[in-house]
């Protein structure tokens, strides 16, 4: 009978903010609350995630797993035909977002004052989309692709930043939003 591995230190630390989080709000999230949440010292909780912005990060890289790791599987879903892959990809992140409780605190707090994490969403983005864009490229590289490199790195970027912009933003049910996306990923594709 095997067992799973209890959690590391980081990860319940990871995993008490972002529950602190959607229950009351980043405002009020502390390291000293988060310690005593976790029952460990507030140096503890310092050691494992540095400033409370790197919690934050790590909060957000975290989520980007999870949506990640429906990516994964519809590329494997999909291994001869990327356009659909990319379809199947794009809705699957688009139906998971809305029932995200990190990501639904994240974006209902734009509406009041706490906004404090919702730059990493959005205007200082830069390792969710780094992370996000490094996984695209690594399931990308099996299908033959006509693109130079850094065209191929600019569809993939246009593919990465479409699909943040209706997880923040919707514009339409996530199946025909990832049509539109597929649509716009073939033409750039040349598939």
């Amino acid at each position: 009978m095997s067992t799973a591995a209890p959690p590391s230190m980081r990860d319940r630390v990871v995993d008490s903010a972002v529950r602190l989080t959607t229950e009351v709000g980043w405002a009020k999230v502390t390291m000293a609350r988060l310690a005593d949440d976790v029952g460990v010292s507030r140096q503890t909780v310092y050691n494992e995630v540095g400033t409370k912005a790197g919690l934050a990060e790590a909060m957000i890289l975290r989520e980007l797993e999870r949506f990640l790791a429906t990516v994964t599987v519809a590329f494997d879903e999909h291994p001869d035909d990327l356009v659909e892959a990319i379809r199947a990809s794009a809705r699957s992140v688009l139906e998971v977002a809305p029932s995200n409780p990190l990501l639904h605190a994240v974006v209902s707090a734009t509406h009041g004052a706490d906004t404090e994490l919702l730059p990493l969403l959005t205007t200082h983005a830069g390792s969710l989309l780094a992370a996000a864009k490094d996984v695209i490229a690594a399931r990308i590289a099996p299908y033959d692709v006509d693109l130079r490199a850094a065209e191929l790195d600019a569809a993939i970027d246009m593919v990465v930043r479409i699909v943040l912009s209706h997880v923040m933003q919707p514009s339409g049910p996530a199946e025909a939003t990832a049509d539109q996306i597929a649509w716009i990923a073939a033409r750039v594709l040349g598939a």
